[in-house]
């Protein structure tokens, strides 16, 4: 889906960046996806919000953890776009209301 996102873009009045955190070996590709994302001038005012989904599983490595492979002060540093990161598990629902809060939130402005 990657190559076609930026013919959505113009629509977008907020970004919801779901990574698999139990699979951290896609995280590299994950970030340049996102780098990609953030870049692009039609996104320049739009939150975003960064999701590590699956944190229920065995595998999961911490937020901390999760943080410093994405490098995600360096992405916040370099981002003009406002920034949120929330854990979540789809499964059993944990981080889910957050979602939901941050959803509410940010259309209701």
């Amino acid at each position: 889906m990657g190559p076609i996102w930026s013919s959505y873009y113009s629509d977008c009045c907020c970004v919801l960046y779901m990574i698999d955190a139990a699979r951290p070996t896609q995280i590299s590709s994950s970030c340049v996806q996102l780098l990609s994302l953030l870049s692009a001038e039609e996104l320049a005012s739009v939150p975003v919000l960064i999701i590590f989904n699956k944190i229920d599983l065995p595998c999961y490595m911490s937020l901390v953890e999760m943080k410093s492979l994405f490098r995600i002060q360096d992405i916040i540093s370099f981002a003009k776009q406002p920034i949120t990161i929330l854990e979540t598990s789809a499964r059993d629902g944990t981080g889910l209301s957050n979602v939901l809060q941050w959803l509410n939130s940010t259309l209701r402005d």
